[in-house]
């Protein structure tokens, strides 16, 4: 009887003109603050959109920014808009926000330090990928994909695709532009001389299907569950507009030069240069710096999105973004995300004045190149700048590491002795470092490779060659020939000419109070040390070139990435924007030992443990003894001598709403990525 009466009501409302769904009401949003009773999803904080119609018991209208057409305008290459719903995919991302329904409008304004230094703070607010780390850092959720699946042994792994999808052009989105990016872009030796390693599976490729418009799949030479977490961490988006790159590239378009030369470049892989930049390191120049002369001639001053702004003027001085009218997100009550109309970054690459923006309130949100030794300023501040200062855990902490292929042949062979190595980290004072540079608040620890450490590392490797003991570091320094020779108080090197150790470091890498101490400490046990700030891209471009003493960056990586990304375990240990040793190692590996130095016998039991490692599920007998065992090799090398570990500030003013309790405040899960910066918006917005 009562299935009869459903049928015979629903009859009734066809009749009258009416659906079924009109009995649904109009989705007015639901908040991680509010739920109003609506269960989760499948995944945390984000429902598919008919998903979330049945759970909330409601039909979804959209809505859009009300300036959205005026944006649009300021994003070259664009074409009128049609209505939002006709932008969105059919089956939008509803994602949940934090503590409120936003309201749209405003321009957040963000500080680097330079073009390529400093910004990933910026990046990460507009980022997205396949998929991500929710903000419990540990679970990955869907963003670009609709979901996701592997087969039952990891070599195979499925993305599916949104139906309707569309670049910020209005273009489709398909897996083509996951193929595309990958096999034709990552993998094309004329636009990376060698494949990222976080791109290969034991150190070979994947390859890459596309099954249909909406579904691709990476077929791996041997098992890597890591690899999706690669993708959920990594800035390198997995995903290219080959609508338009394509006509750049020689290997897919037989005019692919002329094309280019068109436009003045000087051929295909010239104008792929300009548009893709350091091969997906998104926040290289654009044509609009690269080739200011040439922007008007251009199709795209910037080559189409999917993230939630797209760059609308690139210069010295820095760069601004517009919303991106085809993003895929949405909230709870049908509001395209993202709320705010545009990004404003400038660049400022003097410390004391970035500070002083920070205290005057002109910044909304800022974390990278804030060191601990600012918060005392910025908290005396924040009453009267509004503003809020968050301290959280790093994953990683400075390190320092001797120059093991230092050019001149002497100090190599130096630099190069583990006994020596291990005297400058007995000669270190980390709990003076702790107490001035960090007021007490981090812990004295070794860099294990892992951060923080799993439960499968030896804790005493922690702890490894930490302890204050300089009559130990003069003892090992006097058997390593590092002697006075000359009697002036400062040893020399074994042949008696002198030895003069010059630490170059960015604040961004690390904070100067440490470093002086450092330089102090080592200078106490005859070790003549200086020290000089630079900039984080001279910094970068003299490890580049191998012409360091030292290196010194934060470097660390938590378990869930290293499961995807070797670089920590195998030469050169690192990248370019980061922590790098042994250039020359890397380069006999990578040639075969056809160039550079051949690396010792550890360095080749870690490349092998870290494939062992990644080949097996995390948290299986197998995968724990693999990582314990590269653990070990890598911290009893003493190549990178760790001293404090310690938290980090991120700061954000009091209007900037849905800002997040970060769980840690890093670069490693790609800064604010996990906590979804669209849906942040302005309580202040016409300020």
């Amino acid at each position: 009887m009562k299935k009869l009466l459903v049928k015979i009501v629903a009859f009734s409302f066809l009749v009258a003109g009416f659906s079924t769904s009109s009995f649904a009401a109009d989705c007015t949003g639901i908040t991680m603050k509010d739920t109003k009773g609506v269960a989760g999803g499948k995944y945390p904080q984000q429902y598919e959109l008919s998903e979330y119609e049945k759970a909330a018991g409601c039909k979804m209208k959209f809505s859009e920014n009300p300036n959205i057409k005026s944006i649009n305008d300021t994003i070259q290459g664009n074409s009128k808009l049609k209505g939002v719903k006709s932008r969105l995919p059919k089956e939008p991302l509803v994602v949940v926000p934090y503590d409120s329904i936003g309201k749209y409008g405003g321009t957040l304004k963000f500080l680097s330090n330079a073009t390529e230094a400093g910004t990933s703070d910026m990046l990460s607010t507009r980022h997205v990928n396949l998929v991500r780390f929710d903000d419990d850092l540990s679970t990955i959720v869907p963003n670009v994909a609709k979901d996701y699946k592997w087969n039952s042994d990891f070599t195979q792994l499925t993305f599916y695709l949104r139906k309707g999808h569309k670049w910020s052009n209005g273009e489709p989105f398909t897996a083509r532009d996951v193929e595309f990016w990958y096999e034709d872009m990552m993998m094309d030796p004329k636009i990376r001389e060698k494949p990222y390693p976080y791109l290969l599976i034991g150190g070979k490729p994947a390859t890459v299907d596309v099954v249909n418009d909406q579904e691709v799949r990476f077929n791996l030479p041997a098992p890597m569950p890591g690899f999706l977490a690669t993708i959920a961490w990594s800035y390198n988006q997995a995903f290219i507009p080959e609508h338009f790159l394509k006509q750049f590239h020689p290997k897919l378009d037989s005019k692919a030069d002329a094309n280019a030369q068109k436009l003045g470049f000087k051929d295909g892989y010239d104008a792929l240069k300009a548009y893709y930049g350091n091969s997906g390191w998104t926040d290289t120049p654009t044509p609009m710096l690269a080739n200011p002369t040439l922007v008007k001639n251009l199709p795209y001053a910037a080559y189409p999105s999917l993230e939630a702004f797209m760059t609308i003027e690139d210069t010295t001085e820095g760069r601004v973004y517009a919303a991106n009218p085809y993003f895929h997100m949405v909230d709870t009550a049908g509001n395209q995300l993202p709320y705010v109309d545009y990004q404003n970054e400038r660049y400022i690459n003097e410390k004391e004045i970035r500070i002083l923006k920070l205290v005057n309130g002109e910044v909304d949100y800022k974390a990278q190149s804030v060191q601990l030794e600012s918060v005392p300023q910025l908290l005396d501040g924040k009453d009267k700048g509004k503003y809020n200062v968050q301290i959280k855990p790093g994953c990683g902490a400075a390190l320092f590491s001797f120059n093991v292929n230092h050019p001149d042949e002497e100090k190599r062979s130096v630099y190069g002795n583990k006994k020596f190595r291990q005297a400058m980290s007995v000669a270190i004072n980390r709990n003076e470092i702790n107490e001035v540079a960090y007021y007490g608040m981090g812990t004295v620890e070794q860099f294990v490779g892992f951060s923080p450490a799993p439960d499968f590392v030896d804790p005493a490797l922690k702890t490894y060659m930490t302890q204050y003991d300089p009559a130990q570091a003069k003892a090992w320094l006097d058997e390593v020939g590092v002697k006075d020779a000359n009697g002036d108080g400062f040893r020399d090197l074994p042949s008696g000419a002198p030895l003069a150790i010059n630490i170059d470091y960015a604040t961004q890498g690390i904070g100067g109070v440490e470093v002086e101490l450092v330089a102090r400490h080592w200078s106490e046990v005859g070790i003549k040390t200086a020290f000089k700030e630079v900039t984080p891209d001279e910094y970068r471009g003299s490890q580049a070139a191998n012409k360091l003493d030292v290196h010194v960056w934060d470097k660390g990586q938590p378990l869930a990435i290293v499961l995807g990304d070797p670089e920590t375990f195998k030469p050169p240990f690192g990248n370019y924007f980061n922590h790098t040793q042994g250039l020359e190692w890397a380069a006999y590996v990578d040639s075969n030992g056809a160039e550079g130095v051949k690396p010792p016998k550890w360095v080749y039991d870690s490349m092998e443990g870290i494939d062992k490692f990644q080949s097996y599920e995390a948290g299986t007998p197998e995968s724990n003894k693999w990582g314990a065992k590269i653990a070990k090799i890598l911290t009893e090398s003493s190549l990178f001598i760790g001293t404090v570990k310690a938290p980090f500030p991120a700061y954000h003013r009091d209007a900037l709403r849905n800002f997040a309790d970060f769980q840690t405040v890093s670069y490693e899960y790609y800064r604010t990525y996990p906590y979804l910066a669209p849906q942040w918006w302005l309580a202040d917005a016409k300020r």
